[in-house]
């Protein structure tokens, strides 16, 4: 099913944006979120090309002593504690604060995806059915992803690195070519980005069509 995505998104639910910013880059060297891309900090990406999207119950940004500073973008700032907790900790204080803001569903997206297009994250809350809506790309569901509230506890409840994904394997999906959708681990990972030219988000058709699949 396709869809043109003109105008600006209206969501039923009360949504809350879960922006995860708060990763070590271990891998990176460090300072991955503040590394300059077209001109940027990394996680400025993410940030632009969601900031014409309404977010009803608030924007929540999950953060650590390497990220750039977010409030002046409209997010509510999240210190993650300790320092170093794993990837699940972090989706725990977002949620915590999405709940605790009154969501009825929360959005979830990772800071270090830069080439996420407006036009997906706007299919995304378009198609949203009241339950879970996750990113395929290469057959694999993954975040982006929306979770209904009654879900929040499941995501809370989750342990060391693993982080959303593990609840969508039986989700609806919403596709996105695997260039989209890479994230930025390394040095080498910022390169390949530098040499994709960044996504036109805001026109144009979405590239991503419903589909039910098996997890």
């Amino acid at each position: 099913m396709r869809s043109a995505m003109t105008g600006p998104v209206r969501q039923d639910a009360a949504m809350a944006l879960v922006l995860l910013a708060a990763g070590q880059a271990r891998r990176f060297g460090g300072g991955k979120l503040s590394a300059s891309l077209d001109g940027q900090p990394l996680v400025l990406h993410a940030v632009s090309a969601l900031q014409e999207m309404a977010f009803s119950a608030g924007r929540f940004a999950v953060t650590s002593a390497q990220t750039p500073p977010l409030g002046g973008h409209g997010f509510t700032p999240i210190r993650l504690h300790p320092d170093g907790a794993p990837l699940s900790r972090s989706l725990a204080l977002g949620i915590a604060a999405a709940r605790q803001a009154g969501a009825t569903a929360a959005m979830i997206v990772l800071g270090d995806m830069p080439r996420v297009p407006t036009r997906h994250y706007r299919a995304m809350a378009r198609h949203f059915d009241g339950d879970r809506l996750a990113t395929l790309v290469d057959g694999r569901k993954q975040v982006p992803a929306i979770f209904a509230a009654r879900h929040f506890p499941a995501l809370m409840a989750l342990s060391g690195d693993r982080g959303a994904g593990a609840l969508l394997q039986d989700a609806m999906a919403l596709t996105l070519e695997a260039a989209l959708a890479a994230d930025i681990d390394t040095r080498d990972d910022l390169a390949r980005a530098a040499r994709q030219p960044a996504p036109d988000g805001k026109h144009g058709q979405p590239t991503a069509c419903v589909k039910k699949t098996k997890g």
